[in-house]
């Protein structure tokens, strides 16, 4: 099987890393991810101009990509970028609009496609231990549509966004399959309180409360009480997209503890060339590629049936898991205690793998997932 990119994936590929380098140094990350948004519009805005979002989607809904190595070649070259911009809010709910969603709905991807509107995922809540299945807000009917009661946590980007796609019960327990909504909220709408705070690896969160939040009928997304599968399917394109993060991450973090070891020296030579330090970093450099293999085989199973997709997903989340905490903890250890210093872009790299392993599932629920799925 032929592994290289295309040369437009390559194109974009160099596109992204030109301009990240030039636009987005360590130092104005971090003034973007403490400003009050958490992110750099300006960042944002040139990114989303050289396609960096379009490539996320398929043509016929006005991208130019689509594909899951797209998304894949995407997201990796962000990881390098150590980006914090919203891109993970926009394939998510863009997904869950393209998979479920009317023309109606369709015609706001116009809005995340430029750019132009900042979209997230308020899904998670307390208590659910990263299940989808686990929903407690509570959507009732009325006269005029839905209102929405409940709380949501960690929703990243959730101050700054102009979008919400908002899991909600309109029927049955709260861990239950079935009985599950989503709906397509403007942020602004009546009733909704945001809380933000800062994430510990840069950019922010909040936590969103609804109080008779009203909606018309018009922003169910989907068929109502049968919304699991359609987040599962746009949860699945987040898992992708953050495995292949980690992987930029984790090539960064190899480059930078290689050339440490290649450049400090102790008792007159590199400590590369102490053979307990080889052992250590070629350790490193076989699960780096293991994870990449993981990734590659996740983005060729997005197409195939429910069970292989998501048995591939969750393989691969798992192994990003593991391997980007090791790949974090062996990078600082072979730096020393300057790699615990914030002046190092080290450290950043290593906070961003450690984090990517708790968002939409750590390893253990992911491998516990895949066992599951394979009794299926």
């Amino acid at each position: 099987m032929n592994f290289e990119h295309t040369e437009d994936r390559r194109m974009l590929a160099d596109t992204l890393d030109r301009f990240l380098a030039e636009q987005y140094p360590i130092a104005a990350r971090h003034a973007a991810a403490e400003s009050a948004t958490g992110y750099s519009a300006e960042v944002w805005n040139g990114l989303s101009a050289l396609g960096a979002i379009g490539a996320l989607f398929p043509e016929d809904v006005g991208g130019f990509g689509g594909d899951a190595f797209d998304v894949a070649v995407v997201f990796e070259h962000l990881g390098k970028g150590l980006v914090i911009e919203p891109f993970l809010g926009a394939l998510v709910v863009g997904r869950a609009i393209v998979a479920a969603g009317s023309d109606a709905h369709k015609a706001r991807l116009g809005g995340i496609l430029d750019g132009s509107t900042v979209a997230a995922l308020a899904h998670d809540e307390a208590g659910g231990h990263y299940e989808l299945a686990y929903v407690g807000l509570q959507a009732t009917k009325t006269a005029d549509g839905y209102r929405l009661d409940g709380t949501k946590g960690v929703v990243l980007h959730g101050e700054a966004a102009g979008l919400l796609l908002v899991s909600a019960r309109s029927s049955a327990g709260v861990d239950d399959e079935n009985g599950i909504s989503l709906f397509l909220v403007p942020a602004d709408t009546t009733g909704i309180t945001r809380q933000g705070y800062r994430r510990v690896d840069g950019g922010r969160v909040a936590e969103l409360t609804f109080d008779k939040v009203p909606l018309p009928a018009t922003a169910l997304l989907g068929e109502e009480g049968h919304g699991l599968a359609v987040l599962e399917q746009a949860v699945g394109w987040g898992l992708l997209a953050l495995c292949a993060e980690a992987v930029g991450a984790m090539d960064v973090a190899r480059q930078h503890t290689l050339d440490y070891l290649r450049t400090r020296r102790q008792f007159g030579v590199p400590i590369g060339s102490f053979q307990a330090l080889q052992h250590r970093m070629a350790d490193v450099l076989l699960d780096i590629e293991q994870a990449r293999s993981a990734v590659i085989n996740a983005a060729a199973a997005m197409n195939a049936d429910r069970t292989t997709r998501e048995r591939a997903l969750s393989a691969a989340k798992y192994t990003i898991g593991r391997v980007g905490t090791r790949t974090a903890e062996e990078s600082i250890q072979m730096h020393g205690g300057i790699g615990m210093t914030w002046e190092l872009p080290l450290a950043h790299y290593a906070k961003r793998l450690v984090m990517i392993d708790h968002q939409f599932g750590d390893e253990d629920h992911h491998l516990a997932r895949y066992v599951a799925l394979g009794a299926d």
